[in-house]
């Protein structure tokens, strides 16, 4: 299946060192190099998987200095393999919840044209969330639902998977210095991909949860994350419905967001003076105020039914092979 493809995997490694040689000598033959990032790891990892693959050419061991976040080890890791030509590259924690064994089934939608970035779900078999905690089940559900606007990937779930692969075609027009360091980096990605058009789609995957710690610190993804949401919102119906095109759903967005912020304005202006007034407000000040608010919804609604329906169905890898050729 992927006989002629260069697969390359990737893993970020901080404070892995009881995880990840057992991980690499799990990964199979299909895979031409394993780069294995030591992000200032206070555990060396990077000089255990030395130590430990002494003799075997495929593994690859690449330092920071300072720790840069698992976005920062998987921008040196990107790098590095582009430099090695690889086709595909697929991102693998090194804390031994993601199984090697499903890497051929990752990259499988890549290698065969139909996708352009691949990434594990483990919310599409009911079974499989028996093994996550009940928190990660609430906080991830949560994350998928909001990361949605931001993305506009309306068809995935699952966002903060750290289980991907993209091939190369198309992370080579990612602009890898913007991309977030630290734990928004999955997020970040679906983003540039989402401003390019590429093509994501989900592979079912299980997890498990042994010994390993998350370095994942919920305060701050609740104090991060909104405000970042908002912004690639903001810049997501910038590029897709201003800059690179205007459509029914622009100018949804226009006269729906006018007309509700004018009838929610106005009817709260009205009802703050009536209440310090004791007037009653008209029928007609009412309805100048309802009707804006229910039509300005309605478009709004229409416009989100739009961006739903919106979600890149064509592979930018085959576009950009073509103009290569």
């Amino acid at each position: 299946m992927s006989e002629n493809k260069k697969i390359i995997v990737v893993i970020p490694a901080y404070k892995v060192s009881k995880f990840v040689c057992s991980l690499i000598e799990k990964i199979g033959p299909e895979v031409s190099n394993i780069i294995v990032v030591d992000d200032c790891c206070p555990e060396q990892s990077g000089e255990v998987v030395k130590k430990h693959f002494l003799n075997q050419e495929r593994v690859i061991v690449v330092s920071h200095p300072e720790n840069r976040g698992v976005g920062g080890a998987m921008v040196t890791g990107y790098k590095a393999a582009l430099e090695l030509n690889a086709d595909i590259i697929v991102k693998l924690d090194g804390d031994g919840q993601m199984d090697p064994v499903l890497i051929e089934s990752l990259v499988e939608p890549i290698v065969s044209g139909q996708a352009d970035y691949s990434k594990g779900n483990r919310f599409f078999m009911i079974e499989s969330l028996k093994s996550m905690p009940p928190i990660r089940i609430f906080g991830n559900a949560a994350l998928s639902f909001v990361s949605k606007f931001a993305h506009g990937y309306w068809n995935i779930m699952d966002p903060t998977n750290g289980f991907i692969a993209i091939h190369s075609t198309v992370l080579r027009c990612i602009p890898l210095e913007k991309l977030e360091h630290r734990y928004f980096f999955e997020n970040d990605m679906l983003f540039r991909l989402s401003t390019l058009r590429a093509v994501v789609v989900d592979v079912p995957m299980d997890s498990s949860y042994g010994e390993e710690e998350s370095n994942l610190n919920i305060a701050n993804v609740i104090s991060e994350f909104p405000p970042k949401f908002f912004i690639r919102v903001c810049k997501r119906i910038g590029y897709n419905y201003f800059l690179r095109d205007f459509t029914a759903c622009s100018l949804e967005l226009i006269i729906g967001f006018v007309l509700f912020v004018f009838g929610f304005i106005f009817g709260i202006t009205h009802w703050i003076s009536s209440a310090e007034n004791g007037d009653v407000a008209s029928a007609g000040t009412v309805m100048l105020a309802g009707l804006p608010i229910l039509v300005g919804l309605n478009l709004l609604i229409a416009a989100l039914s739009y961006d739903i329906s919106n979600v890149p169905v064509r592979p930018l890898q085959t576009i950009l092979k073509k103009r290569v050729k």
